[in-house]
């Protein structure tokens, strides 16, 4: 009797007495909601930095994180702006401030007294850059050879018709003097002409002053008529070529500016009246001030309209892409608490931009570290 009870107490008592304690809090029932409404039945998220990403969407980030991840917040303010709009451009050589090289006639390259230019090197206008000598086929050149040597021949006879005319100056007409004279002096310039032809060589000079942007020739490279050589460009003032297909645009344009290039400036020249590639292309004069840009490059032009609306600016940086390819920024909800907010955006410039849609006033709106924010999981 004794051991059926001891045996009947220990099969009563479980063999932790703990979990039978914490079962009711070890799981809570579907669709159970905390007092600040999040999903109880979600899994729970351990992370000891306290970064993380909670259940409704919205990211917990302390404020020792919040300092060294340098998130600064502002309150929006309304307003009416300008709108603007977005452009492909490239850059190109400005006419007034560069220049290209061509070869004037089929020949071989020859280095100047300081060698062939480089690709970055400075250079001045009337400056040498490279001799050009001529070339030609076998049968071209003997052809010249034959017609150089009749005019050295026709010369000579010339010349000694002359010296005989003038020793009998009086007994003869002047006119026959002067028509002798004006012969010798027609065979020596043909005479020239040929012989710079087979063995003289063309002086190629810089045409304006500026950098050697690009460069096509080496020593000794035959060259044919109207191959481009070189290409000179100033860094400090370059066209920005934009295109639209937007016919009356030009007459919206109130500034523009380079997406990415806050140092440029921008200054709107005209628009084509012909399309090309089925766009119409805008002319801009860029006055770059020391920044890296090149011959042909790609970029994006902002063009502010004279027309408004009305929306809160920010800067560009405050707008990132949700994980579905949304735009949106993130609303400081709490001391700890940041949630993202779709939005409608478009450029101001090439540093702010003027949110018109998904934003209030009175929103406190991460502007610096919200691409930091957007990667936490």
């Amino acid at each position: 009797r004794y051991l059926s009870h001891f045996l009947l107490f220990f099969v009563r008592i479980p063999a932790n007495p703990l979990v039978g304690l914490l079962s009711p809090l070890a799981h809570a029932a579907p669709g159970a909601h905390g007092p600040n409404g999040e999903h109880l039945d979600a899994p729970a998220i351990s992370n000891e930095s306290g970064l993380a990403r909670l259940p409704d969407g919205s990211v917990n980030v302390p404020k020792l994180a919040q300092r060294r991840m340098e998130i600064r917040t502002v309150i929006g303010r309304e307003g009416e702006h300008p709108l603007a709009i977005e452009l492909n451009g490239r850059m190109a050589i400005d006419p007034n401030a560069g220049g290209r090289v061509q070869a004037p006639f089929s020949g071989r390259i020859d280095p100047g007294p300081e060698g062939l230019p480089v690709i970055g090197q400075r250079v001045e206008k009337g400056q040498l850059l490279v001799h050009v000598r001529p070339v030609a086929s076998a049968i071209e050149r003997g052809n010249q050879q034959a017609q150089l040597a009749d005019l050295r021949a026709n010369k000579s006879l010339a010349a000694q018709r002359v010296k005989r005319l003038e020793s009998l100056e009086g007994a003869v007409p002047q006119k026959e003097i002067d028509a002798a004279r004006a012969e010798l002096t027609s065979l020596t310039g043909r005479e020239y002409a040929v012989s710079s032809s087979l063995s003289g060589n063309e002086a190629i000079t810089a045409p304006a002053s500026g950098v050697i942007a690009s460069s096509n020739v080496l020593n000794g490279q035959i060259v044919e008529a109207r191959d481009v050589l070189f290409e000179i460009v100033d860094p400090n003032r370059m066209v920005v070529e934009a295109f639209t297909t937007d016919a009356v645009l030009a007459a919206r344009i109130g500034h523009a500016s380079l997406a990415g290039f806050p140092g440029v400036e921008l200054g709107f020249l005209g628009a084509g009246r012909s399309l090309r590639d089925g766009a119409l292309p805008l002319s801009f004069r860029a006055r770059t001030k020391g920044t890296p840009l090149a011959v042909g490059q790609p970029v994006t032009v902002v063009v502010k309209l004279t027309e408004k609306a009305k929306g809160i600016v920010l800067p560009a940086e405050a707008l990132v892409r949700s994980p579905a390819n949304e735009t949106i920024v993130w609303i400081k909800a709490g001391a700890e608490r940041f949630i993202a907010q779709p939005v409608e955006a478009r450029p101001l410039d090439a540093k702010t931009i003027v949110v018109f849609k998904g934003l209030s006033p009175d929103n406190r709106v991460v502007v610096s570290g919200s691409a930091l924010i957007n990667q936490i999981r």
